[in-house]
């Protein structure tokens, strides 16, 4: 299936840190994950205060929703990062946890990272959008 997904970086953009500026998907389904928060099973705040903690849920709960729809992270065509950023330069370490996790083949797709004021619970650090296309 990952042969329908091909990944670009055409001449002229710049150099990533291992993500590809394109993504292309031949035809077939896609699953568009919600964003993955870093909540256990029981919808508990993990980590409060703890960025690499709350990385590490989001990367399980996103690979436990993946692989619902029989996806893997090197199915995801594009994601999509969160990081509430108050000036103290979380963001490098956060691609850093993230692609070095268990989902870090998500990463290497078409990606935005975005450090942000605040997400939707309190306390919360990360949050990931991912958006897979499924295997035949």
């Amino acid at each position: 299936m990952t042969e329908r997904i091909s990944r670009i970086n055409p001449d002229g953009l710049h150099p990533t840190p291992g993500y590809h500026h394109i993504t292309v998907v031949e035809a077939g389904r896609t699953a568009h994950l919600a964003g993955q928060c870093p909540l256990d099973g029981s919808g508990t705040l993990v980590g409060p205060g703890d960025l690499d903690a709350q990385i590490d849920q989001v990367a399980a709960n996103a690979l436990a929703a993946l692989a619902a729809v029989g996806a893997e992270p090197a199915h995801v065509v594009r994601s999509v990062i969160y990081v509430v950023d108050d000036g103290t330069a979380p963001l490098g370490a956060a691609w850093r946890r993230l692609t070095g996790s268990v989902i870090g083949p998500a990463f290497t797709t078409a990606s935005t990272l975005l450090g942000v004021a605040r997400l939707g619970f309190a306390g919360q650090l990360v949050e990931v959008d991912l958006t897979a296309a499924l295997p035949d």
